[in-house]
């Protein structure tokens, strides 16, 4: 009797798409699609644009007031979205 080296097939994939340069950009664009369901329905909406740079994500705000209170809760949507995606790919955010 022998043994198998068994592995899923999620791990496969990844170690795939690691080797070929494509883990990140897949892991950010999966952290840009979760920012609705983190960042809720009402907040979406006054959203205008997403999009991670050096480790920062930076999202445009239609609405300053909302600006200025995401800005204060920043760390705990870094941590959020970091967990949802279930890798650190973002350090920060930067509302604009």
């Amino acid at each position: 009797m022998f043994r198998r080296d068994v592995q899923s097939i999620k791990d496969l994939v990844m170690r795939n798409l690691r080797v070929q340069g494509l883990e990140t950009p897949l892991l950010q664009k999966r952290l840009i699609e979760a920012w609705p369901i983190i960042a809720g329905e009402l907040i979406a909406r006054y959203t205008d644009s997403i999009n991670v740079y050096n480790q920062t994500l930076y999202v445009h705000m239609t609405m300053p007031a909302l600006r200025a209170e995401l800005s204060m809760r920043r760390q705990e949507y870094v941590k959020k979205l970091n967990d949802y995606v279930e890798a650190q790919i973002i350090t920060d955010i930067c509302f604009r």
